[in-house]
Parts: structure tokens; C-alpha cells; sequence
């Protein structure tokens, strides 16, 4: 494999056996940095009046690093054609996002190999390597989902001190741990050396913390839990919003409660995931919206869950993916002169709010894209959003019977053709199961999208 052979191409081919690059990390670029505010008052932005009074709360890592309370995840970034009409990261965008991220406080970006395409890193580092490597920390994660072998996992660990510009990494995680409990764990890390060489690189300071992500049942996080003593996990990065606080189903997830309690038990950082629920709590139902509204007319709907996850004292930072600036400048108000949740207030969003959304037939997608690019084109985790949202926002067309049936059923098949093109769309899925194994959530698309497209059969048809 060339050397000069694209990441999304490299991701694409996983797999296929190539020689490792070697320790080759790019030295950070020699020319002079300009400060994230200087690059904010150059008008790269201008600037929220607002977010001029207050200050980022601070959490402190086990090595003693300050980080951000809320932190970058860089998943999400906007994406735009190239010349050659492929997908690329608009780079002038994620540039004036992280300027402005950084100029208030933010100094945590998370990122991977496989993100927007396996090109998240490489737009990351152009970003940020613009400014004075103290300014900011980085985390990034070995993604050998598909070729366990030391040959393709050293690319990747090596490709990405190469993309992100840098000659260490602050906070390097095992992506994606859980399905497959030990097997998989030792497969992936343990038989190629892996584990080996981050411990080491930890005690060079080439790494500089060691973690791993969660995705899975109880049993398999134990499982991984009970090698701390043996691997000291420097934090380990959960989902835990109010939702999954106690509502997670127990086969693909695990209550954050229990999480958090364990890991608070072994002192352990935590990072935080799907805050957001991949966006869910940002739009809530509007039964929920209301209630939540009527008490504190002023808070936005994220706020509130933004303040759940970091009233806990032992999460280290809270990542939100922010493709837009009004999102960035609303969860920087939140977590600029931080005021945590009461208990109280903890327990009525845990309990009281998540028991009504219980009796919302949504599905568990927080369109991470990892399914994503299916082999069939199909628009997986659109698909699944738009079902969420008509569900969430009472547009949902359910029956004859229902009070403005008519005009649902119309705005439901028209905003479906909207939001996804008729090439992408559910009725495509041959269920050759190629996501499956993708998804951190454990879905069963193929099924969800086979339903999908039979209800909206039967809506074409005006068979419900």
C-alpha cells in the first residue's frame, strides 16, 4: 500500500495487510502561532457579547492536566463537495469553529480515524496545529474494527500523530470496547502487541493518558473494569445522558448509573458520549419541551442535559459534537460559570422526564455515522432521524382515525422525500447486514429500516 494513499481509502480497503509506516509523527509547523483570540479578533467570527463574562469550568485529569468541562467531539464537522465531487470537510469552517472554541476556554478535541469519513483528524490537526501546542489536548483512538492485525493497527497509530501534526497524543483511547468482551479485546489489542506498545508509549509521554471507549452490556464491562489493575485505565469515555440513566435496555447498553457508580468506586475519570442522546435531548418531544420549559423558560432544551452529566463530580469533560456556531456559543454559555443540577432536578430529568419519553417509539440511533457509507448508498441514520423527529415532534401519522390524519400522512411522505433522496432511502436495504457490526448502539437496521419502509408503504398505499 503507498504510502500517500488517502485515510478514507485506507479505512475503505480494511483488511489487506500493509507495512506499518513506522514511528513517522510530523513535527508540529515552525512558523509563528497566533492565539486562539487573536485569530477570534481578527474577525474570523465575531464575537458573542455574551460569551465575554464567565469562565470555562475546569476539571483536573489524573495527571494533573486542566480540561475543559465541555469538549469538542470532532465527528460532526460540516461536509462539503470537492472539485473531484467527492465528500470533504469544509476546513475554513472547522478552522473558525475551533478558533472560537478555543478563544472561550474549550481545549478538549476528541477525534478518530474512522470519523466524517476517516478525514476527521487531518482537519483537526490543520485546525488546532495553527495554534501553540499548550493551548490545547487532543484524543484520538486506535479504530482497528476491521483488520486486528499489528501490521494495519500500527498505521493507524502512526497515521494519526501524522494527520493531527503532533508529537503526543493527551488522551489515547481503545475505540469502541465491549462487543465481544475479552476475545475481542484481546484479539484487537492484546495477540497483535498493541497493548504492549501504548503502555509503553504511555511511560515515554508519546501518550500521555490511556482509556478506552464502552459500547456494551453489563457483563463486558465488568469484564474490562477488572483489568484496571492490570492495564490502569488513566479515564474511560461512557454514554450517559438522563435517558440512559436508568432507561438503557440492558442487552446493548448498560444504565449510566451503574456506570458512573463503578467507575466512580475505582476513581476513575470519566469522559462523556451521547450527552445529547445524538441530538434527541436537544429536541425533545414537545410534552417534554413544555415541562421542561415551565421550568426555566430560559434554558435550552441541551442545557438541561448538558447540566445533568456535569453536575457529576468525577466526569472530566462532556463531549458535544457542534457542527454549527449557534451550537457552540450555546453550550459555551452553559459551561461558562457552571451551575450544576440539584439533586432534585437530577432526579425529576432521570425519572420523571425519561418515563415519559419511554412511551416514545423512537429509535436508539444518535447518528454517529458509523454504519455509514452502507454499500447500498442508503441514508441509514437520516432515515432513522427523520422517523424521530415526526415521532418526537407529534407529526406522527399513526391512523385513519387520528384527528388531521390527512395532513399528517402528506407532510410525513413529503418531508420523507425532503430529507432523504429516493436513491437512499429505506426501501434500497437488501439487509446484507454489512452495519451491523458497526453500530455501537447494537440496532438491528435492516430490520428498523425493512419497518420503516413498510409503514411508509402503507402510507403511500393509505393502508394504516
Amino acid at each position: 500500500m503507498e504510502k500517500n494513499i488517502s485515510r478514507r481509502d485506507f479505512m475503505n480497503m480494511a483488511g489487506a495487510g500493509s507495512a506499518a509506516l513506522g514511528a513517522a509523527a510530523l513535527a508540529v509547523s515552525c512558523a509563528p502561532k497566533k492565539s486562539a483570540e487573536a485569530l477570534v479578533k481578527e474577525g474570523l467570527k465575531k464575537d458573542d457579547s455574551v460569551l465575554e463574562t464567565g469562565k470555562m469550568e475546569m476539571r483536573t485529569a489524573g495527571n494533573g492536566e486542566q480540561v475543559s468541562l465541555l469538549g469538542y467531539g470532532c465527528m460532526r464537522f460540516a461536509m462539503k463537495k470537492g472539485e473531484d465531487g467527492k465528500d470533504v470537510i469544509d476546513q475554513d469552517n472547522v478552522n473558525e469553529l475551533i478558533d472560537y472554541a478555543l478563544a472561550h476556554g474549550l481545549n478538549y478535541y476528541d477525534t478518530a480515524p474512522v470519523y466524517l469519513q476517516g478525514l476527521s483528524e487531518e482537519a483537526v490537526g490543520n485546525a488546532l496545529s495553527r495554534h501553540p501546542r499548550k493551548d490545547y489536548l487532543i484524543a484520538t483512538k486506535l479504530s482497528n474494527f476491521s483488520n486486528w492485525s499489528r501490521e494495519a493497527s500500527m498505521r493507524l497509530y502512526n497515521e494519526s500523530f501524522e494527520f493531527l501534526k503532533t508529537d503526543y497524543i493527551d488522551f489515547y483511547l481503545l475505540h469502541s470496547l465491549g462487543r465481544g468482551g475479552l476475545e475481542n479485546f484481546n484479539g484487537r489489542f492484546v495477540e497483535n502487541g498493541m497493548m504492549d506498545l501504548v503502555q509503553k508509549e504511555r511511560e515515554k509521554g508519546k501518550i500521555r493518558q490511556l482509556g478506552l471507549s464502552f459500547h456494551g452490556n453489563q457483563d463486558e464491562f465488568d469484564q474490562l473494569l477488572s483489568l484496571h489493575d492490570k492495564y490502569h485505565w488513566d479515564f474511560i469515555q461512557i454514554q450517559m445522558n438522563y435517558w440512559d440513566w436508568q432507561h438503557a435496555d440492558g442487552k446493548r447498553n448498560v444504565n449510566a448509573e451503574y456506570l458512573y457508580e463503578q467507575l466512580d468506586k475505582h476513581e476513575i475519570p470519566i469522559v462523556v458520549m451521547e450527552p445529547l442522546l445524538g441530538g434527541r435531548l436537544a429536541s425533545p418531544a414537545e410534552s417534554v419541551a413544555n415541562r421542561l420549559k415551565e421550568r426555566d423558560p430560559q434554558a435550552s432544551m441541551a442545557s438541561w442535559a448538558f447540566r445533568f452529566v456535569g453536575s457529576y463530580p468525577r466526569i472530566l469533560t462532556v463531549l458535544s459534537g457542534m457542527t454549527y456556531m449557534e451550537h457552540l456559543q450555546d453550550n459555551l454559555k452553559t459551561f461558562k460559570d457552571f451551575q450544576p443540577l440539584t439533586d432534585e432536578e437530577r432526579t425529576y430529568l432521570s425519572r420523571d422526564i425519561a418515563d415519559i419519553m419511554a412511551n416514545f417509539p423512537t429509535i436508539d440511533c444518535t447518528a454517529c455515522k458509523y454504519c455509514m457509507p452502507c454499500p447500498y448508498g442508503i441514508d441509514i441514520p437520516g432515515i432513522f432521524s427523520h422517523y424521530n423527529k415526526s415521532i418526537n415532534s407529534g407529526t406522527f401519522p399513526q391512523s385513519k382515525e387520528q384527528e388531521e390524519y390527512s395532513r399528517l400522512r402528506r407532510a410525513y411522505l413529503v418531508s420523507y422525500n425532503r430529507a432523504i433522496p429516493t436513491v437512499r432511502q429505506a426501501d434500497h436495504c437488501i439487509s446484507c447486514g454489512e452495519c451491523l457490526s458497526k453500530c455501537p448502539q447494537s440496532i438491528a437496521i435492516p430490520s428498523q429500516l425493512q419497518r420503516i419502509d413498510a409503514y411508509v408503504e402503507k402510507l403511500k398505499q393509505d393502508k394504516l
